[in-house]
């Protein structure tokens, strides 16, 4: 065990902790102020009801032995045999720690999906559909890449969650704005965000964050480490400026929420390749995101889905965008541990991360479908139309965010 490497990874897994209360301020500032609560509410609760579910099942299922490539055994229930010692995915930190450092990420993955849905779902609903989809969905994808599956041993490289994380959260946002439906008024009367300061914060805290989130998933604190933490920070620089510039161009002003949206969509982009590629092909990803997740995001009404906070956009095309670029330039020159991508004179690894994220997308679309079937037959997916119109801080919760 290496104290130095302990002591890191407990910063990083704290860090990446507080990302999904900044992804709650985020959310929470692009609704209207009669939902900000209820946005809040179903980030937040995630931290709760994942962190149970990861102690009774959720860590054996997606890190335990293999099945077929395709999920965890039970070996491990209750976290069983889990502990202090050293575990088999790390070879100088507590189990525990690991154990820990995964589980924030799949404490934010559901919440990442709540955007899609703002503003009209049921509490009851969401809670059923979290712990579904965790379980169906999250779960055996985790696995694939990272618990010994599938996708990791074809040779699939996604460093800190591209298509664990991103891609498998943009499916299941595009399919649950499918199936739960338009806000009441979309398209017709704007919907504007009603506290920006707030979603400009939530995208600070959720940059500050990310920097465990990706440093941390070379689980030591080492030269992969650092990497991956400088990739980050020019990749989401790139993407924030692009973004501005590209509204500049078609729509006459950068916004501050431009600036935001562009700083998550390279956040996003260099998930899956922040240790395995060089800083400057870290710029070109980050470039390609702001400008490719705009243009996303401006298409949405051309195909007249309401991904409330862009999603889809965002983290379905962005994650995409990232674990293709992850094929391109990854270079074994910045990591011997990785592979060499397509420019490097590896064009089977491009391939491999197009099956990759091919699978994810049409696993994660389908279950996802099932699952919001299921919660709808259940509970009942959406508010009543008058609910919708009161809004949700008060017909779901009984509070209001402001009293001014």
């Amino acid at each position: 065990m290496n104290s130095g490497d302990t002591a890191f990874m407990l910063v990083a897994t704290a860090l990446v902790m507080l990302m999904t209360p900044g992804l709650a301020l985020f959310y929470g500032g692009l609704v209207r102020s009669k939902n900000v609560l209820a946005t809040i509410m179903q980030s937040f609760i995630c931290l709760g009801i994942v962190s149970i579910i990861w102690v009774l099942y959720g860590y054996s299922l997606a890190f335990g032995p293999d099945i077929n490539g395709f999920i965890g055994n039970l070996d491990w229930v209750f976290l069983n045999g889990v502990g202090t010692q050293i575990g088999p995915y790390s070879k100088t930190i507590p189990d525990f720690l690991f154990c820990a450092f995964q589980l924030m990420f799949a404490i934010i993955t559901p919440a990442l999906i709540t955007g899609a849905f703002a503003e009209r779902m049921k509490f009851s609903a969401f809670l059923i559909f979290t712990v579904l989809w965790c379980t169906l969905v999250y779960l055996p994808v985790c696995h694939w890449v990272w618990g010994g599956g599938w996708l990791g041993k074809l040779g699939a490289l996604d460093f800190a969650g591209g298509t664990v994380i991103h891609i498998n959260s943009g499916v299941a946002a595009l399919a649950a704005a499918l199936v739960i439906g338009k806000r009441k008024g979309w398209g017709r009367e704007a919907l504007h965000p009603h506290n920006l300061p707030m979603t400009i914060l939530g995208a600070g805290i959720l940059w500050f964050g990310w920097f465990g989130f990706n440093a941390g998933s070379a689980l030591s604190a080492g030269q992969t480490a650092v990497l991956a933490f400088f990739t980050t920070q020019v990749a989401t620089g790139a993407a924030a400026l692009s973004w501005v510039m590209a509204e500049w161009i078609f729509q006459g002003k950068p916004t501050t929420l431009g600036a935001a949206s562009g700083a998550l969509a390279g956040l996003v982009a260099i998930t899956p390749a922040a240790g395995f590629v060089s800083p400057l092909s870290a710029i070109i990803i980050g470039l390609v995101a702001g400008t490719l997740c705009y243009v996303a995001v401006l298409l949405k009404p051309k195909f007249g889905y309401d991904d409330a906070l862009d999603v889809v956009g965002v983290h379905g095309i962005g994650g995409l965008w990232g674990a293709l670029a992850t094929g391109l330039f990854a270079s074994t020159a910045v990591n011997p541990d990785g592979a060499d991508g397509l420019f490097f004179g590896n064009p089977h690894q491009f391939v491999i991360q197009a099956i990759g994220a091919g699978a994810a997308i049409a696993y994660s679309f389908i279950l996802t479908m099932a699952i919001l079937k299921i919660t709808d037959t259940v509970v009942g997916l959406r508010v009543p139309l008058e609910e919708e119109v009161q809004g949700l801080d008060l017909t779901e919760h009984g509070e209001t965010g402001y009293t001014l």
